[in-house]
């Protein structure tokens, strides 16, 4: 970017994180039981974590002090219910703490339901393909109910277009264009969760719910715009398209998929990317807030998710402040875009690995001592001013 950015006063600046990722020993869990199978497919398992179910202060504090103004969390659906009907006080008076912690530091939560791991009772007897899932989320919902006391922002699942892919897949290919295509059955089936969740949510009252979705923003090679449509509609519109009328949509991105004649284009050697191999592309998100609000128009944008994987911090500010022109550009169209939360606040179990690091705050795997990298401060200077500085380009790097 070329030139300073300014942002309008009210809009929200944040981060983000999700339970399985950060807190550590999630036993109940399907992906628990993943990591720990005889013939596993994961590099390594999640284990303690970044111990940040008992360290939540720490991290509450870090988004406090770096002058952010929102922190997006999840809720572990396998803790509150491990097993069937067998809801737990204390795990929903935990996550009624990390709300009041949040709220005391003076910084607004939002707080996801489902961020992709199902209790391990729920995944054997047939996860988002059983026909009574829908009823079974919505009983969890009623439960959480709570712990949302004076929460604002809701988000029901994280990601259901990744979430109707997830079979047996890499778990670090986190990406539409290499996962197997989605599972019709289960993703009608995330459609009828989701709004039965903001059934019970709207009943609550004060509260505004909508799903975030992996944006992807397929594009196509000339003469291959149907192949893209058709390739893009089961893999993301379907989830947007569902998410029109929402009180919000999460718009989530980290790159771009090339679509051809005869599907994703892999890509030219030389090309930028990030630990994960995804393209160096922050144009991305201002992309994926336009095409959503084509779909979806008129339904509030948040962008919950964005963020770069590397080891070279100057470079992910490089890339957050190029995804928060597009942001700004989309400002501008007059497109409703309420806030921007980073992904993610902490390096993070990447399902399967920790080498991906995301994070604004980098953590000992010994100690568990936060580290925060530049970037937090970085953006932590632009929430508080509300002006993305004028950052100088830079030739292409290597995570």
């Amino acid at each position: 970017m070329s030139a300073e950015l300014r942002f309008p006063d009210g809009f929200i600046w944040g981060t983000a994180t999700a339970a399985h990722q950060v807190e550590g020993n999630n036993v109940a869990s399907d992906w628990w039981a993943r990591e720990h199978r005889p013939d596993t497919d994961l590099p390594e398992p999640s284990g303690d974590a970044a111990d940040s179910y008992h360290r939540y202060r720490e991290d509450v504090d870090l988004v406090a002090d770096a002058g952010l103004g929102m922190y997006r969390f999840s809720v572990e659906w396998a803790r509150i219910e491990p097993e069937p009907g067998a809801f737990s006080r204390a795990e929903l008076d935990h996550y009624r703490r990390m709300v009041d912690a949040v709220r005391d530091r003076g910084v607004e939560p939002m707080v996801t339901l489902h961020h992709c791991t199902n209790p391990l009772w729920f995944a054997r007897r047939g996860g988002w393909r059983a026909a009574d899932a829908p009823e079974l989320f919505a009983r969890y919902v009623e439960r959480v109910l709570p712990v949302l006391d004076d929460v604002e922002w809701v988000c029901t699942i994280n990601e259901p277009n990744m979430v109707s892919m997830l079979r047996d897949w890499e778990a670090v290919e986190m990406n539409a264009a290499r996962l197997p295509a989605p599972d019709p059955e289960v993703s009608d089936t995330l459609v009828a969760a989701h709004r039965r969740a903001r059934e019970v949510l709207a009943g609550a009252g004060g509260i505004r719910s909508g799903w975030t979705i992996g944006c992807q923003d397929f594009q196509a090679l000339p003469g291959s715009e149907d192949r893209m449509r058709e390739f893009a509609y089961p893999r993301e519109d379907l989830f947007t398209l569902a998410a029109a009328g929402d009180d919000f949509v999460g718009v989530q991105n980290y790159s771009r998929n090339v679509i051809g004649p005869d599907g994703p284009v892999p890509l030219a050697p030389g090309t930028e990317t990030n630990i994960l191999g995804w393209e160096y592309y922050p144009a991305g998100l201002g992309n994926a807030i336009r095409h959503t609000w084509e779909l979806a128009p008129g339904t509030p944008i948040v962008v919950t998710e964005n963020g770069f994987a590397t080891r070279d911090d100057e470079r992910r500010i490089d890339h957050t402040a190029a995804s928060l022109a597009g942001v700004r550009a989309a400002l501008d169209e007059g497109i409703d875009v309420r806030g921007y939360l980073y992904w993610s606040l902490l390096d993070n179990y990447e399902w399967g690995s920790y080498a991906p690091t995301f994070g604004l705050v980098e953590w000992d795997r010994e100690t568990f001592e936060r580290r925060p990298k530049p970037s937090l401060g970085w953006l932590g200077e632009v929430a508080r001013t509300g002006v993305v500085p004028e950052r100088p380009e830079r030739e292409a790097a290597r995570s």
